[in-house]
């Protein structure tokens, strides 16, 4: 039995090294798509997009803009908006800020940009780099089909 004891803590050690090397430790990564901005009607706008990621998981920390000094993430429930610190974006799935549900919020607007003009954002993650977004301004009542 004193023979076996060095191989069975090998055979663990080993075990347990391997098992580390498939963590969710994976680098993220990242695509955005589907992003909108509602034509703003006020000094305030919101901002919407999809994250996919097919790596390890992420969150999304804070985005910032030419067009605001004070853009938040916020999200809404029971039609109770909160600013937030950060979304997670999980591993092979998917953040989506969305009408009624977490977005981007712009206030006190530079300008106001009309529909048909482009916004740029850059998005920045806890893990990945910074992604920049030319956001598309669509009308007011925009509201993407879901698939």
């Amino acid at each position: 039995m004193n023979r076996r004891t060095p191989l069975i803590g090998a055979l663990a050690l080993t075990t347990g090294l391997a098992l580390t090397g498939c963590s969710s430790d994976a680098a993220p990564a990242l695509e955005v798509t589907g992003a909108f901005m509602p034509q703003p009607v006020s000094d305030m706008a919101a901002g919407f997009l999809v994250v996919k990621n097919s790596g390890g998981s992420d969150r999304l920390t804070s985005v910032t803009s030419s067009l605001s000094d004070h853009v938040t993430i916020h999200e809404t429930t029971n039609q109770a908006m909160r600013m937030v610190t950060s979304f997670e974006v999980p591993a092979g799935g998917e953040l989506d800020l969305e009408r009624g549900g977490g977005h981007i919020m712009f206030a006190d607007l530079k300008k106001r940009p009309r529909r048909g003009d482009t916004v740029s954002v850059q998005l920045h993650f806890e893990k990945a780099g910074p992604i920049s977004v030319d956001v598309p301004v669509k009308e007011t009542t925009y509201n993407p089909k879901k698939k």
